[in-house]
This record gives C-alpha cells, sequence and structure tokens, in this order.
C-alpha cells in the first residue's frame, strides 16, 4: 500500500495529452481519477484538469469523468485562444498587454467548475500559483482550505490562477475568502511546470514516512531549437516568449530527473510525449486550430498505444494501493 499521487504538468492546449491518458487509466481500472488518488496536484492546464476531476456531482461521486475533459479542450480551446482584430490592435499583437483577453477562459472553467470550493474537493487537490505582490509561490490545497476558510477559494478562481501564464492571459485578481488583501496571481509554472516534487513534499508532510507512488503526466516535451546565432542577437522583446518556453520546460524536466532518482522505477511513472515529429503536433501552448488539435489527440493514443503495458501495470498498482 502507498499514499498515490496524480500530477499533471501544464502546457496550454496540450492539456489535451494527459486529458486522454487519465480517460484511458479510468477505462483501465473502471474508477474515476478521484477514486484512485489520495492527492492529485497539476499547474496551469493540469490545474484545470486536477480540479475538474475531484469536483463532486449530484450522486456524490466525481462529476466529471475525464473523458468528458477531452471536449474542454476540442470545444473550448478555439475560443479561449481566439484574438479578436480590436484585441489585436489595442495589445500590438500581444506586445503591450497579454495575448489574450480571459472571457472565454474564465466562462469555460466556471461552466465546468462551477461553484465548489476547494474544501469539497473528493480527494486531496494541490493547485499551484505565484502570488505577485508578495512575490511567493501560492498553493491551494484542498485539506487546508477544510481547515483555513480564509484559503477555500472557488476551484474555478484557482483553475484561472494557475492557468494565468505571462504574456498569455492577465493575472488573475482573486479575494480572499472572509477578507484580506486581494491576491494576484499567476501560473504555477513559473516555478513549477511538472508539480510532482511539490506534491511529493507535501506527501511527507500528511503522511511521514508512508511509502508513496507517483505517476506523473506531461503534455508533451518541447524540442524546437533555439539557434546560438540567433539567441546571440536578441534583446528583451525577442526572448520574452522563448524564455517563457525554456523555464517551464527546463523546470518539468528537472522534476523528473529528480524524481526518478529519488522514487525508481516502481514508484515513480512518468507518461510523456516528444513533440518532434515532422507535421506532427505543435508544441505551443494555445495553437487550438483543428488540425493541431487532432495531432495532439494522435500524440497522447500513439503514447498510450507505446505505454500499454505500463499502463496495465500502473492500473494494477492503483487498485491494489486504493484497496
Amino acid at each position: 500500500m502507498a499514499l498515490t499521487i496524480l500530477s499533471i504538468d501544464g502546457g496550454g492546449i496540450r492539456g489535451i495529452i494527459p486529458a486522454l491518458v487519465l480517460a484511458d487509466l479510468e477505462a483501465r481500472t473502471g474508477r474515476r481519477t478521484a477514486e484512485l488518488f489520495d492527492l492529485v496536484a497539476g499547474t496551469s492546464t493540469g490545474g484545470i484538469l486536477a480540479a475538474a476531476v475531484a469536483i463532486p456531482g449530484a450522486d456524490g461521486r466525481p462529476r466529471h469523468a475525464a473523458a468528458d475533459l477531452v471536449a474542454l479542450y476540442l470545444e473550448e480551446g478555439p475560443a479561449i485562444f481566439s484574438r479578436s482584430l480590436g484585441h489585436r490592435i489595442d495589445s500590438a499583437w500581444g506586445v503591450l498587454e497579454e495575448k489574450y483577453d480571459d472571457d472565454a477562459l474564465t466562462a469555460a472553467l466556471r461552466r465546468y467548475l462551477g461553484e465548489t470550493r476547494a474544501s469539497q474537493a473528493l480527494t486531496r487537490v494541490l493547485i499551484t500559483a505565484y502570488e505577485l505582490q508578495t512575490r511567493a509561490p501560492y498553493f491551494v490545497k484542498s485539506w487546508r482550505a477544510a481547515e483555513d476558510p480564509s484559503r477555500d477559494l472557488m476551484l474555478w478562481q484557482a483553475a484561472r490562477a494557475t492557468a494565468a501564464a505571462p504574456t498569455y492571459f492577465e493575472p488573475a485578481l482573486v479575494a480572499t475568502p472572509g477578507g484580506g488583501p486581494d491576491l494576484s496571481l499567476v501560473d504555477g509554472g513559473v516555478f513549477a511546470t511538472n508539480p510532482s516534487l511539490c506534491a511529493f513534499a507535501e506527501a511527507a508532510r500528511i503522511a511521514p514516512g508512508e511509502p508513496v507512488r507517483i505517476v506523473s503526466l506531461g503534455t508533451g516535451k518541447l524540442t524546437r531549437p533555439i539557434r546560438h546565432a540567433d539567441a546571440a542577437g536578441w534583446g528583451l522583446a525577442q526572448w520574452v516568449r522563448p524564455l517563457i518556453d525554456v523555464i517551464f520546460d527546463g523546470s518539468a524536466d528537472t522534476v523528473d530527473y529528480q524524481l526518478d532518482h529519488l522514487l525508481g522505477a516502481e514508484r515513480y511513472h512518468r507518461f510523456q510525449v516528444v513533440l518532434d515529429r515532422a507535421g506532427g503536433a505543435s508544441d505551443a501552448l494555445d495553437d487550438a486550430s483543428p488540425g493541431n488539435l487532432q495531432a495532439l489527440q494522435d500524440e497522447a493514443r500513439r503514447l498510450i498505444a507505446t505505454r500499454a503495458a505500463d499502463l496495465d501495470h500502473v492500473a494494477e498498482l492503483l487498485l491494489e494501493d486504493a484497496g
């Protein structure tokens, strides 16, 4: 028996990849995600999925199957990552202000997550964000929210905060429940694109000395090279967007390296694709074009087929741990 952790990376529209892997895992086990894991952690798009799988339905069971959440990307993604001509002009094509307004994102989150608060999650949920005014990481922890009403955010607010990737969406201004200073929150990917290590640290607090099993889902590894000849001549304006990609991808790879060494293959299970096929899926956070949505689904299904034996093994272990 082990304390089981699901961790889901950030990655914008590429979140469709872990959504499909989770749907496959639910099919293999016959259980919903919140029934398989003691703790679900997520950053950015992974934070949205973490919140969504833990929302209670009218019958007290998880409201959403992972397969249902694929629609969040297919149906809502094109609207979320769409810019009107007026916004393009006002933002100078994303130079003077954020690339996208957040109306479609906020509306989608409220539809999928409703008015559920963190404390009502069906399993422990950890969502990462970064608070700009105090210059510190901010963690939405469902178990802490149950004890401290001042931290009991609506899950849609937590999801909006963790999805606020700098330059893509404006920071989320969140009122602290019960009073206190407002929070100005951005994407937790600035420090934890892969939140597995954050979740591992929390597990050590929750259950000291208890064995831990982590299933970590990536959203696709970036492979587009940054040529030295290009980067050597870049200034602030040219570095802004590539730097975000470098930080997000580099931090995810570092956590993967650390946990692989700390836990080994039987305690740490990483499912990730490399987006390097010619004509394949884009590694952009915001390419919600029909062709790329299909390519991302193809990448996920290829991962599932290639790692079928590993997924079977993980499913067996999770069912044993769940009892």
